[in-house]
């Protein structure tokens, strides 16, 4: 591993998780340079040391060995590598964070072949605490040489990096994630409301759960945050139907059926159609509350 030793890193998309990486990035000595499509966002990255450009092209003449992606989907991830590309030096290495379908990230690592750059696609889950904690889960896909070096650059924000497999296993690791999440926020939903309309506080419900094999991270922190009512994104639901068919298009390639999965998917695309699309994922219990006339 060379993590200590300083690389020019470029970092496209400066949203929710792009923002923290590169501020991870500059505190462990890399030197960084950000863009984003909104030059806004990326602005007060200047403050920690950041150099901010204003587009892809410009990421890729600034002579970085590595450029890390946090944008939001397959297509968003073609229409960057169309303007870094042509500027990137041979040798570089493209970095996707981004939850895209694995067919796309095995297409987008055989365009970068051709111009004799790396590609790894490394979708990663944990959400901005953990990437503000350095405990963030890397799930990675590509050619050993350059997992190696996605793994000196991304231990500035990660607890976690696995290595998955060649080109697209990071994000069948990705949608596997997903799947679980999505059917595990769902589940979590039925049972507080399910506590609630038996007569249960759903708060003491929770806390007894958590000290048992029902135990999880959704049902500590989605749980709670649904308790609160607090649905300020960190994952917004509009981004969960994007990642729901990336699923379903896994799923029907392959030939599994997840019927559990789809009872999940329908309530997240209720959620989005009456208007909850940029709220938290958690939001969905809000759904079920109507569905039941019951309020936590």
């Amino acid at each position: 591993m060379t993590g200590s030793i300083p690389i020019a890193v470029g970092v496209i998309g400066t949203g929710l998780m792009g923002a923290p990486m590169a501020r991870r990035l500059l505190a462990a000595g890399h030197p960084t340079i950000v863009c984003n499509r909104t030059r806004a966002s990326a602005e007060p990255l200047a403050a920690h040391g950041a150099v901010v450009v204003d587009s892809p092209d410009q990421v890729g003449q600034a002579q970085v060995k590595v450029v890390l992606l946090s944008v939001p989907a397959g297509p968003d991830v073609s229409t960057v590598l169309d303007d870094l590309l042509p500027s990137l030096p041979p040798g570089s290495l493209v970095i996707d964070t981004s939850t895209i379908a694995p067919s796309d990230a095995v297409a987008n690592h055989d365009r970068c072949l051709v111009a004799g750059i790396g590609y790894v696609d490394a979708p990663v889950s944990g959400g901005p605490v953990a990437v503000e904690a350095g405990t963030l889960s890397v799930m990675a896909g590509g050619t050993p040489a350059d997992l190696d070096t996605a793994e000196s650059v991304m231990q500035a924000f990660a607890g976690r990096f696995v290595r998955c497999g060649g080109p697209g296993a990071g994000q069948v690791a990705k949608a596997c994630n997903q799947l679980i999440v999505a059917a595990t926020i769902e589940v979590v939903s039925e049972a507080l409301v399910l506590a609630r309309a038996a007569g249960a506080d759903p708060t003491l419900v929770r806390e007894a759960l958590l000290g048992g094999f029902a135990s999880s991270r959704i049902l500590e922190l989605h749980g709670g945050r649904m308790l609160a009512r607090d649905f300020v994104p960190g994952g917004k639901a509009r981004l969960q139907l994007k990642d729901i068919e990336i699923i379903r298009s896994l799923a029907h390639q392959v030939g599994v059926p997840l019927d559990g999965f789809e009872a999940a998917a329908v309530r997240f695309e209720r959620l989005v159609a009456d208007g909850g699309g940029e709220l938290d994922h958690s939001a969905v219990v809000t759904v079920l509350e109507n569905d039941a006339d019951v309020r936590l």
